[in-house]
C-alpha cells in the first residue's frame, strides 16, 4: 500500500513538473498579448476618435474592444502586489476610451500600462544576437510579400482580397510609433480578427529577423546612411541606444524625445538594418563581471559557496575594479551604488538562500546596464572632464596637504625648519612615485584591482596608525606649560636623525595614498580624450592647492603654539577615524576581511563610513583609543 501511494504521489508530482513549463508559458502569452493590445491601441485610436468624436465606428469599436480584453489578461495573470494596480489603469484606459479621450492621453495610459507589466510580469524583451537583416528579408519574401507588397506599401498581390487591408510598412507616421518588439508580438501571435495569422512555427531567431525587416521599410536607405554617420562619428547619441534591449523596445518617437526627430529617423533607419552595430558597440568592460556573477550564483545553486564566494570576489576585483575609476568620473553615485551592492552580496552569501541571492543578482544586472549606458558614452564633454580633474586633484590633494602643511608648521614652530627638508624630500618622493606609478599603469603592467585595493587598504591603515600616535602625542603637548623652554630644553633630543626620516616617512605614505588614488582617475580621464581639458582642472586644483596652503601656513605662523597643536591633533584624529574605515573597506573590497553587511545604513564614502560591521568597528576603535588618549593628557596635565 505504501509503495502505491509513493507511485501515486510520484506520478502526481511528474504531472505538475510537466504542467510548470505550460504554465509559465501561457502566463507570458497572456502578457504579451495584453502589451501588444496597449501598442495598438496606441497607435490606432487616433483614427477611430477625432476632436472627441467617433470618426470610424469599425475602429473604435475594435478599441474598446482591445482595452477591454487587456483588462481579462491582466485580472487573469497570477496574484501579485503590482494586479491591482495594473487592473485600475487598465479600467481607466476603458474609461477614457469610452469618454472618447484625446489621442495623446489615450497613447499615454496605454504605453505606461504596458511598460508596468512588462516591469510586474517580465517577459522575454530581446533576441540573444543580433538578428540577419539577409535572413529577414527572405522571410519576407517567402510569407509576408504576397499581402505586404515587396516594398512594404501594403499592395501585394493578394492584398485585394483581403476583407481587412494589410498594414503598409512604409507609412513613416504609423511606423515612428511602432517597436520592433511590438512588431515581434504581432509576427509571434497574429492579430485576432484580421487576416494576420501567427508565425509560431518559425524559430524565435527568425520571427525577430522577420520583425526587424519590417520595421525597415518607412525610413530611406538614403536616411539609414545619414544614421550611419552620426552612430560612427557622434558618441553622445550611442548612449541613448546602448543595447539590442533598449533598441527592440524604442519607438522613434521616444527616441526622438532625446535626440530630434531627423536623427531619431536616421539612428532607426540604420540600427535596424545593422543591428550588429550594436553588438560591436557594447561595452566589453562589464562582460566579466556578468560572467562571474552568473557563475558565482551557479556555484551556490550547486552548493559549492566556497567556489560562489570566489568568483563573486573574482567579479569585484578582476571585472569592476579596473573600470571603477572611469565609471566614477561618469557617474560617481552609480560607481558607489554597484560597489556597495557587490560587497552586500559577498555577504549575503553566508547566511541568504539562493533565491534571494537571485534577486541581488537582477538588481546588479539592471545596475550594470546603467554603467553599460554610462561608460558606452565615449569621451565626456570638456566642462565635465576639466570638472572632474580639479574635484578628484582638489579632493585627494586637499586631504594630503593638511597633514604636510601641518608637520610643517610644526617644525617652524619648534624652530626646527633644517628638518623641513625631510618632510619636503617625503612628499616630492610620493610624487615621483606616484609618477612611476602612472607609467606602469599606462604602458606597463598595468595594476590589478586587488592591488589598488590592498595599496589603499594598508596604506590607508599605516597611515592611520602613525596619525593615531601623532595626534595623541600632539594633544599631550598641548597640554604641557612653558612651551618655550620645553622647545628649548626637548626639541634637539625629539627631532632627531631617526625622527626626521620618520617625518620623511609618514609625509611619503600620506602623500602616496592620495597621488595613488589620483592617478587611477587622471588614467581614466585621459583615455577619453579632451586632454586640454583635462591638464586645465589639474592645473586649476594645483593653483587652489598652492593658495590654501599659503594661506595655511601664514595663519599658523600667527596662532599661539598650544592652540597650533591643539587644532593639529584634532586635525589628525579626524583623519584617524577616515582613514580606519578606509583602510578597512578596502581590505573587504580585496577580500581580506570578513564582510558583515548592515544593508539599512547609509554609505558615506568620503568621511570613510561604509554600512559594514568592521569598517564601523575600526572606526569605533579609533575613536575609542583617541578618547583614552586624549583623557590621559588631560590627566597627566592636571598633575602637573
Amino acid at each position: 500500500m505504501a509503495r502505491l501511494a509513493r507511485v501515486v504521489l510520484s506520478s502526481l508530482a511528474a504531472m505538475l513538473l510537466a504542467a510548470v513549463p505550460g504554465i509559465a508559458r501561457a502566463q507570458a502569452n497572456d502578457v504579451e498579448t495584453a502589451w501588444r493590445l496597449l501598442d495598438y491601441i496606441s497607435v490606432d485610436y487616433p483614427e477611430a476618435v477625432k476632436n472627441g468624436q467617433v470618426s470610424s465606428p469599425t475602429e473604435y469599436a475594435e478599441q474598446k474592444e482591445f482595452a477591454a480584453t487587456v483588462s481579462g489578461k491582466i485580472a487573469g495573470l497570477p496574484a501579485k502586489p503590482e494586479r491591482a494596480t495594473l487592473a485600475a489603469r487598465a479600467a481607466d484606459l476603458q474609461t477614457s476610451i469610452a469618454e472618447k479621450a484625446p489621442a495623446t492621453k489615450i497613447a499615454g495610459q496605454a504605453h505606461g500600462l504596458a511598460a508596468a507589466l512588462l516591469v510586474a510580469y517580465p517577459v522575454p524583451l530581446a533576441p540573444g544576437a543580433p538578428p540577419s537583416f539577409a535572413r529577414g528579408q527572405a522571410l519576407y519574401r517567402d510569407n509576408c510579400a504576397s499581402c505586404h507588397g515587396m516594398s512594404g506599401d501594403g499592395r501585394g498581390p493578394d492584398a485585394a482580397k483581403l476583407a481587412v487591408p494589410p498594414i503598409a510598412f512604409v507609412d513613416v507616421g504609423r511606423a515612428r510609433q511602432r517597436s520592433v518588439f511590438a512588431l515581434y508580438q504581432v509576427v509571434t501571435q497574429g492579430l485576432d480578427g484580421t487576416p494576420m495569422r501567427s508565425f509560431d512555427e518559425l524559430s524565435s531567431d527568425d520571427r525577430w529577423a522577420l520583425a526587424f525587416y519590417a520595421g525597415h521599410f518607412a525610413f530611406s536607405d538614403r536616411t539609414a546612411a545619414e544614421g550611419e554617420r552620426l552612430w560612427k562619428s557622434d558618441p553622445g547619441v550611442r548612449q541613448f541606444v546602448p543595447d539590442l534591449k533598449t533598441l527592440v523596445g524604442l519607438t522613434p518617437n521616444a527616441l526622438a524625445g532625446r535626440v530630434g526627430q531627423a536623427k531619431a529617423n536616421a539612428l532607426t533607419a540604420y540600427l535596424r538594418r545593422n543591428p550588429n552595430a550594436l553588438d560591436r558597440q557594447a561595452s566589453a568592460s562589464l562582460s566579466a563581471v556578468r560572467e562571474r556573477m552568473a557563475a558565482s550564483l551557479a556555484a551556490s545553486r550547486s552548493g559549492d559557496r566556497a567556489r560562489a564566494s570566489e568568483l563573486a570576489l573574482s567579479a569585484y576585483l578582476d571585472g569592476f575594479e579596473p573600470i571603477e575609476p572611469t565609471l566614477r568620473a561618469r557617474d560617481g553615485t552609480l560607481m558607489g551604488r554597484i560597489e556597495g551592492l557587490m560587497i552586500e552580496y559577498r555577504a549575503a552569501m553566508k547566511t541568504e538562500d539562493v533565491d534571494r541571492l537571485a534577486d541581488r543578482q537582477r538588481v546588479l544586472d539592471s545596475l550594470f546596464d546603467d554603467a553599460d549606458v554610462a561608460l558606452g558614452s565615449d569621451a565626456g564633454s570638456a566642462t565635465s572632464t576639466f570638472i572632474g580633474a580639479g574635484t578628484i586633484l582638489l579632493r585627494e590633494g586637499l586631504k594630503a596637504l593638511l597633514i604636510v602643511v601641518a608637520m610643517i608648521a610644526f617644525l617652524r614652530k619648534a624652530e626646527r625648519t633644517d628638518v623641513t627638508r625631510y618632510v619636503h624630500g617625503g612628499w616630492i618622493a610620493a610624487l615621483a612615485a606616484g609618477f612611476l606609478t602612472w607609467v606602469v599603469a599606462t604602458w606597463a603592467i598595468g595594476i590589478s584591482g586587488a592591488n589598488r585595493e590592498l595599496t589603499e587598504g594598508f596604506g590607508s591603515i599605516l597611515a592611520a596608525l602613525v596619525l593615531l600616535s601623532v595626534g595623541i602625542w600632539m594633544h599631550g603637548k598641548a597640554q604641557a606649560n612653558q612651551w618655550q623652554r620645553y622647545i628649548r630644553e626637548r626639541m634637539a633630543r625629539v627631532l632627531s636623525g631617526r625622527s626626521a626620516w620618520f617625518l620623511f616617512g609618514l609625509a611619503f605614505v600620506v602623500v602616496y595614498r592620495e597621488v595613488f588614488e589620483t592617478i587611477l582617475f587622471y588614467a581614466a580621464l585621459s583615455a577619453q580624450g579632451n586632454g586640454t581639458a583635462m591638464l586645465g582642472g589639474a592645473a586649476t586644483a594645483s593653483v587652489a592647492l598652492a593658495v590654501i596652503a599659503w594661506a595655511m601656513l601664514r595663519y599658523s605662523r600667527e596662532l599661539p603654539i598650544a592652540k597650533f597643536f591643539v587644532y593639529s591633533s584634532w586635525l589628525m584624529a579626524i583623519l584617524t577615524i577616515i582613514l580606519a574605515g578606509k583602510g578597512i573597506g578596502a581590505l573587504q573590497e580585496a577580500g581580506i576581511v570578513s564582510i558583515a553587511s548592515l544593508p539599512s545604513v547609509p554609505r558615506l564614502e568620503m568621511v570613510g563610513f561604509f554600512p559594514t560591521v568592521e569598517s564601523i568597528a575600526a572606526q569605533a576603535l579609533a575613536i575609542l583609543v583617541l578618547v583614552v588618549g586624549f583623557g590621559w593628557n588631560r590627566h597627566r596635565a592636571t598633575k602637573v
